[in-house]
């Protein structure tokens, strides 16, 4: 049964917009770099191409190193590749344990490039490529998150692969948790870093309140993202996973409440993140304080590129998003949102009930780093 067209009103964004002045530079490089690779097939590839992700990077790293941004291009595109080509649309899409080993093979060559396998697969031959460009430009504690955090995407979207074979809705708590790492986020966060020459040190990288700022980056980045692709899903006629679905389906709600309880759900955490980013600079080294600055890119970057990409504007069959965003949330509540996956972020700050600290309306500073000398790693 056909779905209606569900409008997506403006959502609440603190943070301004920017864009790295070389973007139709690296918009082309990625265009080739695809080509050269051949990731995808020829129809996917196009569409690829057709949706500006150099563009995307160049929003994520606004102030970055060129040849970072292109690596980060060449990857989204890479793993959308994947995404689209293995994990939604593909043969092994709804079979999870073919899809297992296809992935962990594809993980053999991001650990070990020089190991003898998938030689004439086009994915693990880009794959080699964003290792060797990765290796060159980052430290070796960066390459091995990169792999570490490839691994947690590879075994969310198994996960995703188990539910699309069933026909099932997972329920909201296991839905959050998942999305956190199927989005592919955190294997974007050891390239803000080498974008812009700099390693946060494990143990700033890995106190608590640091991990979860960067989570709940991943959650508004998800949750928008899953706002903004759902007409997209909703359309395709097959199996599709996605906040809205899952909101609906857990209260038993129409979609146009579901948009609105998703949007008050991503402000809720964006309100918390202001305020926790707010509190880690306080204390902050400057690289945290740079590192934080490159998740509110991320979070913006999503955004204007969410809205504005043929990937989900569909042309052909138009989706109502936003052309602007808001200047205040719907929802500024300090009490933890009802999902035990993610409640415990709202422990790390005294609760308020005054809205939170106004994020700052100029562009985060560029804070004056001294670059880590790249080592390659074997």
């Amino acid at each position: 049964m056909a779905r209606g067209l569900t409008a997506v009103p403006p959502i609440y964004s603190p943070y301004r917009a920017a864009i790295h002045p070389r973007h139709e530079a690296v918009d082309r490089h990625t265009a080739g770099w695809a080509g050269k690779f051949a990731i995808g097939s020829p129809e996917l590839r196009s569409h690829l191409v057709d949706h500006n992700i150099g563009t995307f990077a160049a929003r994520i790293l606004p102030e970055g190193r060129e040849e970072v941004v292109e690596i980060l291009a060449d990857f989204v595109i890479w793993l959308f590749g994947v995404d689209d080509g293995y994990c939604e649309e593909g043969d092994l899409s709804r079979r999870p344990g073919e899809l297992l080993g296809a992935l962990s093979r594809l993980l053999r060559v991001a650990q070990n490039p020089e190991a003898p396998m998938l030689l004439d697969d086009a994915l693990a031959c880009g794959l080699r490529d964003l290792r060797a460009r990765i290796s060159e430009h980052g430290t070796a504690g960066q390459v091995a998150r990169w792999v570490d955090a490839l691994r947690e995407y590879f075994l969310s979207v198994v996960w995703e692969a188990e539910h699309r074979s069933q026909g099932t809705v997972p329920d909201l708590n296991d839905y959050t948790l998942m999305r956190i790492y199927d989005g592919a986020t955190s294997v974007v966060l050891p390239l803000l870093e080498m974008g812009h020459g700099y390693e946060l040190q494990p143990h700033e990288r890995d106190r608590t309140s640091v991990r979860a700022a960067a989570e709940m980056a991943y959650f508004v980045i998800c949750w928008d993202n899953d706002l903004f692709s759902h007409h997209k899903e909703s359309r395709t006629g097959g199996y599709y996973l996605n906040a809205i679905r899952v909101l609906e389906h857990a209260h038993g709600i129409s979609t146009e409440e579901a948009v609105e309880r998703a949007i008050a759900q991503r402000d809720r955490v964006l309100c918390l993140f202001v305020r926790l980013c707010a509190d880690l600079r306080r204390t902050g080294s400057p690289q945290l304080r740079r590192y934080l600055a490159s998740l509110e890119a991320f979070i913006r970057g999503a955004q204007d590129w969410g809205i504005s990409s043929r990937r989900y504007t569909t042309p052909d069959d138009p989706a109502d998003l936003p052309a602007v965003f808001r200047d205040t949330p719907t929802d500024s509540s300090p009490e933890p949102l009802d999902i035990p996956a993610v409640a415990w972020w709202w422990d790390l700050l005294p609760r308020e009930d005054a809205l939170p600290a106004a994020a700052p309306a100029r562009r985060s500073p560029v804070y004056e780093l001294r670059p880590t000398a790249a080592r390659r790693t074997a």
